[in-house]
């Protein structure tokens, strides 16, 4: 028993296949508490056609339900990524330029890139784009 559909079926569409297959085989009933069929399916005074009708419908169900879940899932994730990538764009991380400046001088100075990494804590990426600023300056 599951409480809603979309908790079982997220998956994609190649796991899911295999998944309905093996419980299909195993004769496991998939009972949701959101799905109103799968109540039906547990009482035991249907008859023989009514069951079946309603595992039929049942199946249909989960099939079009983990589908819709699935695409729910992946509209998030995009929707996530987009204002991510938003976000970033708007924001994105201010620069340190006072550091930076710093940093500058210490390489017009002639100071070793290890010994302005250990004193300004920064990457050699970040020297190599403000030495590399520098350079126009120089020439």
């Amino acid at each position: 028993m599951t409480e809603q559909v979309d908790r079982l079926s997220r998956l994609t569409s190649a796991d899911w296949q295999p998944l309905k297959v093996e419980l299909t085989s195993r004769h496991v009933r998939v009972m949701a508490l959101d799905l109103p069929t799968s109540r039906t399916m547990a009482t035991t005074s249907a008859d023989e056609f009514t069951s079946r009708m309603f595992e039929a419908v049942n199946a249909i169900l989960l099939d079009m339900l983990g589908a819709c879940a699935r695409k729910d899932y992946d509209d998030r994730r995009r929707r996530q990524a987009q204002g991510q990538a938003k976000a970033k764009a708007d924001k994105g991380r201010l620069e340190d330029t006072e550091r930076n400046e710093d940093i500058g001088a210490m390489i017009t100075a002639g100071q070793s890139w290890s010994m302005i990494q250990r004193a300004t804590r920064c990457s050699r990426a970040t020297i190599a784009k403000i030495k590399k600023r520098l350079q126009p300056v120089a020439a």
